[in-house]
């Protein structure tokens, strides 16, 4: 593992993670101060109390993961959590439909959005929103269908050598019992990268996540 990007709820997990491995660890501000907030943090005013008091506190390179979907990404509370990002400049990290996207870019054209699961989207729709937008990458957390047989998905195979520098590979280690399988998963991972020219493949592995948060941490605020 060369860095991962990690959020918690709430955040004091993510900030003992940091603390033990400030190296490999990327801070990603989760909007949710215990899971209980995942149905509920749109419309929760004192999620922003929340996220503005630890944005004061700590560095992070992204606010997110969240579940955002449709209109609802054009509440207050989201609408506000956007504009947090883009005054710290960071990155979204949206687990969220393709509507929820459009509306988030609609707020900010200069957000940077990850978009969590590649929105769980087929290839086609994937691609389509790769190329309207360019400040959209897709992390491949917790999906199986870019694997046929143990090999790339065609469909995703070509999507992968056609926007290399647009994917990152993701674990989505979201309760404690999935760290157990962080080994096996790179190896399956192994299995379909080595199916990819080479070049791609590194970029998806660890080059692009380096080359968006690598230096997020280190920068001037």
């Amino acid at each position: 593992v060369k860095r991962a990007l990690v959020s918690s709820s709430n955040d004091d997990g993510n900030q003992k993670l940091y603390a033990e491995a400030p190296d490999i660890i990327v801070p990603s501000l989760r909007p949710y101060r215990s899971r209980a907030d995942i149905g509920t943090w749109v419309r929760d005013d004192a999620i922003i109390g929340y996220l503005e008091q630890r944005l004061n506190k700590y560095r992070y390179a992204a606010i997110g993961e969240f579940h955002l979907y449709g209109a609802d990404a054009d509440l207050p509370v989201p609408r506000r959590m956007v504009q947090l990002a883009q005054q710290y400049r960071l990155y979204l990290h949206a687990h969220s439909d393709i509507d929820a996207v459009e509306r988030l870019f609609r707020q900010d054209p200069a957000a940077r959005i990850l978009w969590a699961h590649s929105g769980f989207e087929r290839p086609g729709e994937v691609r389509a929103m790769l190329v309207k937008h360019k400040n959209l990458w897709c992390d491949l957390a917790f999906r199986t269908d870019h694997v046929a047989g143990g090999k790339a998905n065609p469909e995703w195979r070509a999507l992968f050598i056609e926007f290399p520098d647009r994917f990152l590979l993701g674990t989505d280690t979201y309760v404690p019992e999935r760290w157990h399988y962080v080994g096996e998963h790179a190896n399956w991972a192994r299995a379909w990268l080595d199916e990819l020219p080479r070049d791609a493949a590194e970029r998806i592995a660890w080059r692009n996540g380096e080359t968006l948060f690598g230096d997020m941490l280190t920068r001037k605020p």
